[in-house]
C-alpha cells in the first residue's frame, strides 16, 4: 500500500477536504508543487489554479483561488479564499463573470482596477478549465 498523509483544505465558508491522500499538486508563486508523505516542512503562498489529489489510485481536482499551503511530514493544510470540485462550478456563471472582466480589461478607464479585472478574468478561466475537463 502506498504512503498516505493527511491533507485538510479549508476556505472561509467550509473545511472543503479533509482525508488520507497519495499525492497532492498546488500551484505556487514559484510554480507547481508535489506533495507526497515525509514532504519537508514548508509553507508557501498560493496562485490561481487547480489542486490535484491522488486518493487510492484516483485523481480528483478542484478550483483554488489562491492562499497558503503548509506542509509537514505527515499534514498537509491548505488555507483558500475558494475551492469548487467540478460539479460545484455554475459555468454560465464562470462565463459572464469572464466576460465582465475581459469587457473592463478593454476599456482602459482610469476608473477600472486593471489588477483586480486580472484577477476575477484568472479566476473565471480556471474556474472553466477545472469544469470542462470534468466533462
Amino acid at each position: 500500500m502506498a504512503s498516505t498523509f493527511q491533507l485538510e483544505i479549508v476556505t472561509p465558508d467550509r473545511k472543503f477536504f479533509e482525508g488520507e491522500v497519495n499525492m497532492v499538486t498546488v500551484r505556487t508563486s514559484e510554480g507547481d508543487i508535489g506533495i507526497l508523505k515525509n514532504h519537508m516542512p514548508t509553507i508557501a503562498p498560493l496562485s490561481i489554479g487547480v489542486i490535484r489529489i491522488r486518493q487510492d489510485g484516483q485523481l480528483k481536482q478542484a478550483t483554488c483561488a489562491g492562499g497558503f499551503v503548509s506542509v509537514d511530514e505527515d499534514k498537509t493544510t491548505i488555507i483558500t479564499d475558494a475551492a469548487e470540485w467540478p460539479e460545484e462550478i455554475d459555468v454560465a456563471r464562470a462565463e459572464a463573470a469572464a466576460k465582465r472582466a475581459e469587457e473592463r480589461l478593454k476599456m482602459k478607464s482610469p476608473e477600472i482596477d486593471i489588477v483586480r479585472a486580472k484577477i476575477a478574468l484568472n479566476k473565471a478561466l480556471n474556474r472553466l478549465r477545472v469544469a470542462k475537463e470534468k466533462r
